[in-house]
């Protein structure tokens, strides 16, 4: 549309222009973002960095889906794809996109595109919640929000953020910097985060008292007391919540209903426990909440799809992703 008056055109005027020097901005960022991440990742495996709420993440080959909780976070990836299983649904991220994490979920992840060619580059951010109240009440007193919305969403990287998580990573090169600039950049990406197209999904989590945020003090009871019986209406009211509108909030925030939320933990663990501590299958599940082996050995079985010994023999001396 041209400018009122019949004054000369800008970019405004013509998306297709402004789209293409959009994307050339993307495109100059994730590649700095992917040198990055290679300058710093020198063999397969999460790398944990100087700065605290940091991850780098290097895979040469795809991988097996591994079953991990997922807590808040922003993962961004640099090269190549990948997939991750909520319940049923099934989210895909890519070097346009990434993935925000606002509750602590248990998820299905793997890495499906990788080579030695051309590596499976991410990174992992830990998002500080309390942080994020902090800089919505700067803004003013919280918006009223609507239905909870799922705690796991995929959105498209913009220049801005990306450019603010390019500087967090260049401050590994000047480790004195770190104490002080880190929590400035990180605030930043926060910041961004929150005026972006899923600021929305973050503010229900951070900020206020609705049934969003009542669903994510409902989540960290659980994960906390996962080996423990407990009833629908005894966790309604610890989060003041009827035991329908908790049980139809908590599906829509997790894609899970409260008991199937503790059996995922609890199947979780139990393989962590075996696998990682040598324990028997009878053993394991006792310990995660399971009185009948049968019970437990069934529902392993239906999520990991074969039976723990055999699921086991199959899992020892692969490596294992860890986001």
């Amino acid at each position: 549309m041209p400018a009122p008056g019949g004054a000369a055109y800008t970019d405004w005027g013509h998306p297709g222009l402004s789209a293409r020097r959009g994307d050339a901005v993307l495109d100059a960022k994730l590649g700095e973002l992917k040198r990055c991440i290679e300058r710093f990742t020198g063999r397969d495996c999460a790398h944990p960095t100087a700065i605290a709420h940091l991850s780098l993440f290097r895979a040469s080959a795809p991988s097996e889906p591994v079953q991990a909780v997922y807590e808040p976070a922003l993962v961004i990836v640099a090269q190549g794809c990948k997939r991750v299983s909520l319940a049923d649904e099934i989210y895909h991220f890519d070097p346009a996109h990434f993935l925000l994490v606002s509750v602590g979920l248990p998820v299905a992840s793997q890495f499906i595109n990788a080579s030695p060619e051309s590596p499976y580059l991410s990174l992992r951010i830990d998002l500080d919640l309390g942080q994020l109240s902090e800089l919505i009440l700067a803004e003013g007193p919280p918006e009223a929000h609507g239905r909870p919305q799922r705690g796991l969403a995929v959105g498209r990287a913009e220049p801005p953020l990306l450019d603010a998580v390019v500087r967090l990573l260049h401050l590994l090169d000047n480790p004195r910097d770190i104490g002080v600039l880190a929590p400035l950049v990180l605030r930043e990406i926060s910041y961004r985060l929150l005026v972006g197209e899923q600021g929305p999904r973050l503010r229900q989590i951070a900020a206020g008292n609705g049934q969003a945020r009542r669903v994510a003090t409902a989540i960290r009871w659980l994960k906390h007391n996962f080996a423990q019986p407990f009833r629908i209406e005894a966790l309604a009211r610890e989060v003041h919540m009827s035991p329908s509108g908790l049980h139809h909030q908590f599906k829509a925030v997790t894609a899970m209903s409260p008991l199937q939320y503790q059996k995922r933990l609890r199947l979780q663990e139990a393989r962590r426990l075996m696998l990682g501590e040598g324990l028997d299958a009878a053993t394991a599940g006792f310990r995660v909440g399971y009185e009948s082996p049968s019970q437990f050995s069934r529902e392993y079985r239906r999520l990991f799809g074969a039976p723990p010994r055999r699921d086991l023999a199959a899992l020892k001396g692969e490596a294992q992703p860890a986001t």
